[in-house]
């Protein structure tokens, strides 16, 4: 059997040594990556909202070649229903839905504000939390499983949009091919 090097996974976590800095770590790069997904997803967003006014500010213009060719018609539905859909994946990424259970836990915002009574108690149950390594432990691993299925989501969410958006460019450049060859 060949040694790999690499140590087996500790059944009991208990007698490993946890550093809580090592959590919070990992917390804030899942934030980053959140950010960094919702950034992509806003640039999409603002590239289409900038052609859009483009199209529409020249529809005018446009008016006339619609009116002389069909297949002009159909590749503009074409592109403008990718463009939909791109812009609603990016609207997707900025709004996961997640349907999971989990135990109220400190870390979690909806259950900080809402599911510890008042701030006292909250506190009480944050401090509680805090002073015992084994529940700090284990809220900290809810609260980093749950951003990373809402990062997966996200990023899912901005592929889909890219993909869409690769094909509405695809569609213009056809647009813009047609329009050559018809000049």
């Amino acid at each position: 059997m060949k040694d790999t090097g690499e140590k087996p996974v500790e059944e009991n976590y208990e007698d490993v040594i946890h550093d809580p800095n090592n959590y919070w770590e990992q917390l804030e790069r899942l934030e980053k990556l959140i950010r960094a997904s919702e950034l992509k997803a806003g640039v999409i967003f603002s590239f289409h909202s900038l052609v859009i006014g483009l199209f529409v500010d020249r529809l005018e213009y446009f008016q006339s070649i619609f009116k002389q060719n069909i297949v002009f018609v159909i590749l503009t539905v074409i592109w403008i229903l990718f463009v939909f859909m791109s812009i609603y994946y990016c609207f997707r990424c900025f709004t996961p839905r997640l349907e999971l259970k989990y135990d109220k836990n400190v870390f979690f915002f909806r259950d900080a504000a809402y599911a510890f009574g008042d701030v006292k108690e909250y506190s009480k149950k944050l401090m509680k939390v805090c002073s015992s390594e084994h529940e700090l432990y284990y809220q900290l691993s809810q609260q980093i499983h749950i951003e990373s299925k809402i990062i997966d989501q996200k990023f899912s969410s901005v592929q889909k949009s890219l993909k869409f958006f690769a094909l509405s460019f695809i569609a213009v450049i056809l647009i813009i091919i047609f329009w050559a060859v018809r000049l």
